[in-house]
């Protein structure tokens, strides 16, 4: 139970400068200088407030001096950046492979974020992580060098050739390069299966939203937060999906 208790309290800490990368890397502001501010009227935000979760719920979730809501976005990071810490920790234990996967799991966060907000994703985190993802692979992770290598090559490879294939048939930008260097990050940690198990369920995702809010399936929607929501469930249930359906094959 104590563990479960650091383990969130650490994952709420980690979410808390999530929040800060989701607000400053599309500004390209420095996450390591200043200290946060207020939004709406720039004041400093003191130590006792940016406490996560519970300052927010202390101060209304508004600012204490302007008065201005603060975004729900703040505590929603926290809290789930924390379910996430804990889900490792029960799925993989006390490991290292735990660490590793709840790296991926907050670097996904914040690039599903910065991506539905800004349609960006930042060189920082992607390319950023992705080689360490290759180490881990080697290293900690039982995915090992070559299928953690294989993965991000074919990832990234197949995230390109679509977005090509679809811009020489409908003209339009399907898929950026963003996408790509983020389906190298999800590969050099899941491995290929569940690389190309993550960009169907993404493509599903991002069809149903698009039919579902766009009303249509050409409606422009930010792949890269349907990717990283995708390659975070194929991290948890990924291997029996592909047993299931590999035992289709077989039959």
């Amino acid at each position: 139970m104590r563990i479960d208790f650091l383990v969130a309290l650490f994952g709420l800490v980690v979410g808390s400068f999530l929040n800060v990368l989701i607000h400053r890397l599309p500004r390209d502001e420095s996450p390591w200088r200043g200290r946060s501010r207020c939004t709406a009227c720039g004041r400093t935000v003191r130590w006792f407030e940016n406490v996560p979760l519970l300052s927010y719920a202390a101060l209304g979730g508004r600012c204490a001096g302007c008065k201005q809501r603060i975004s729900w976005r703040y505590p929603a990071v926290e809290a789930l950046t924390a379910g996430l810490a804990l889900a490792c920790l029960h799925r993989f234990g006390p490991t290292g492979v735990a660490a590793a996967y709840f790296l991926f799991l907050a670097t996904l966060v914040a690039i599903a974020w910065i991506d539905w907000e800004h349609q960006i994703i930042p060189d920082t985190l992607s390319l950023g992580v992705a080689p360490l993802g290759l180490v881990l692979a080697a290293t900690v992770l039982p995915l090992g060098a070559r299928q953690g290598l294989v993965g991000a090559l074919a990832g990234a490879g197949f995230i390109y050739g679509v977005g090509r294939f679809w811009k020489a048939w409908r003209k339009v930008e399907a898929m950026g390069f963003g996408d790509v260097k983020l389906a190298a990050l999800i590969g050099a940690f899941l491995g290929p299966m569940q690389m190309f198990l993550t960009v169907f369920l993404a493509s599903f995702l991002g069809a149903v939203y698009g039919l579902a809010w766009k009303r249509s399936l050409k409606s422009q929607v930010a792949f890269g937060t349907f990717l990283a929501a995708a390659a975070a469930a194929c991290l948890f249930y990924g291997e029996p999906l592909v047993a299931w359906y590999a035992g289709l094959l077989r039959r």
